[in-house]
């Protein structure tokens, strides 16, 4: 089976980048969720890095979490496999930064909230699209606010809408922004100036000390999001009805035009 994420090196090992390798889509599915947790799991006890980078190939990042394991008798299952692959990287022992390039929609946003800091392209989007299949992104819930703040976080998971990157840095969402097709060069440069030089030891504990609220959020916020996603949303008939609309092509019906029939 072809892998579906990398990982190698550079800077003399100082530097881990893992990737998304399922172009264009980069669909983050359950074989790449456990691709991912297993690569970053290799580097827990890396005490030399000063930095993970977590990039994609391809014009795109991520179009997000695949909708066909959305469906009811999978959903469990995905929603346990993201969340223990973000808790994965928020222990990893370096800085971490997400490289963004064209879409980062869905479950690819949720990655990237994963990360410390976000570098994208001026021309790549950022959103959570799932309510406009009737559902909502837990992990997404759980981590913009402490991002950005509740308004933001609302207006981006309530309208389902897609950022631009220059909106995104304006509201606290992405750290960098770098012209089109300078992505691998800035991220080059911002790694030059501001980590390599850093002492591992200090920046170890600098990120553990910087992700304590997101750490609280998955602790404690995510688990209660993806209760209520599991035993109260996917009981209501419009949840399954806009993933399976959105898998035919076709406008969702929803239970309560029905009702004004």
């Amino acid at each position: 089976m072809t892998g579906r994420a990398h990982l190698d090196f550079a800077d003399d090992d100082a530097v881990a980048r893992l990737q998304l390798a399922a172009p264009k889509a980069n669909i983050l599915d359950r074989q790449m969720m456990d691709e991912l947790h297993e690569l970053a799991g290799s580097l827990l006890d890396r005490r030399d890095l000063r930095a993970v980078v977590l990039s994609a190939e391809g014009p795109h990042f991520s179009f997000g979490a695949s909708v066909e394991e959305h469906l009811p008798d999978e959903i469990e299952s995905v929603l346990t496999a993201l969340s223990r692959l973000l808790t994965r990287i928020l222990a990893l022992p370096a800085p971490t930064i997400a490289a963004l390039r064209g879409q980062c929609l869905g479950g690819g946003l949720e990655l990237a909230l994963a990360c410390d800091l976000i570098l994208a392209e001026e021309s790549a989007f950022l959103g959570s699209p799932e309510i406009k299949l009737a559902v909502f992104p837990p992990a997404a819930s759980a981590l913009l606010p402490v991002r950005i703040g509740t308004g933001p976080a609302a207006e981006l998971l309530l309208t389902g809408e897609s950022w631009t990157a220059e909106r995104a840095r304006e509201c606290g969402l992405v750290n960098r922004i770098c012209p089109d097709g300078s992505l691998n060069e800035s991220l080059s440069s911002w790694l030059e100036a501001e980590f390599l030089p850093r002492s591992p030891a200090a920046l170890r504990h600098a990120v553990r000390a910087a992700r304590r609220r997101a750490q609280k959020a998955l602790d404690i916020d995510l688990p209660a999001l993806e209760r209520q996603y599991i035993d109260e949303l996917m009981t209501e008939p419009d949840a399954e009805e806009g993933i399976r609309a959105f898998l035919e092509k076709r406008q969702p019906h929803w239970s309560s035009d029905k009702e004004l029939a």
